[in-house]
């Protein structure tokens, strides 16, 4: 860390910044393998969250590599501070009192459980969520044909492949896409929302 430099906190606070959206600021947090369908239900649910006018972004885990991570690799130290980055820019989405939407693989248990202490410090919500799919079901999908060029040894360390994918051992929400429909998906995150006072609709 950079020596010399003071925090320099402002005069609006988050009660504040909550009382004028209307909304508390959260960061949603999906996980899960390449092909899970990560991408998908965070789009359906920012376009949701959109149409009831609430105040919410979407990262994800391709798109920020054209832009802030763009000088990161896919080796473990790589993973490590692309996901240690996008904890920190969550958290600020959120302490500006968004709802966070992240679609990335994140697949190391301590760099998720950073991201979540990151937001825990700053009494901020975090709400991590599992999207769960089996290997055999995403590499059928595979639209991207990731999987055939990693078991072809085209690409290494791929999570799920040549690289290990270690699963959420007690997330806030469990879906299994290879069993529910993306809107339902959707509707179960956002009553989630709803239940812990994120959210009114």
């Amino acid at each position: 860390m950079a020596t010399n430099i003071t925090f320099h906190p402002g005069s609006v606070t988050n009660l504040e910044r909550t009382q004028f959206l209307g909304q508390k600021g959260v960061t949603v947090w999906l996980t899960g393998l390449s092909a899970s369908g990560k991408s998908t239900i965070a789009c359906a649910l920012e376009q949701h969250l959109l149409n009831l006018h609430k105040f919410t972004y979407r990262l994800d885990g391709d798109n920020v590599r054209f832009g802030l991570n763009k000088d990161l690799g896919f080796d473990e130290k790589s993973r490590n501070e692309n996901i240690r980055r996008i904890g920190e820019v969550s958290k600020l989405f959120a302490d500006a009192g968004c709802v966070s939407i992240t679609a990335f693989i994140s697949p190391y248990l301590a760099d998720r459980a950073t991201a979540r202490e990151l937001h825990l410090k700053a009494s901020l919500p975090f709400v991590e969520v599992y999207i769960d799919a089996p290997l055999q079901i995403v590499e059928e999908r595979d639209p991207k044909g990731l999987y055939k060029k990693a078991r072809a040894g085209e690409i290494q360390e791929f999570t799920g492949i040549s690289a290990p994918y270690e699963a959420p051992e007690a997330p806030e929400i469990h879906i299994k896409t290879h069993e529910t429909e993306v809107l339902d998906a959707v509707r179960i995150i956002v009553d989630f929302l709803v239940s812990k006072g994120y959210l009114s609709t």
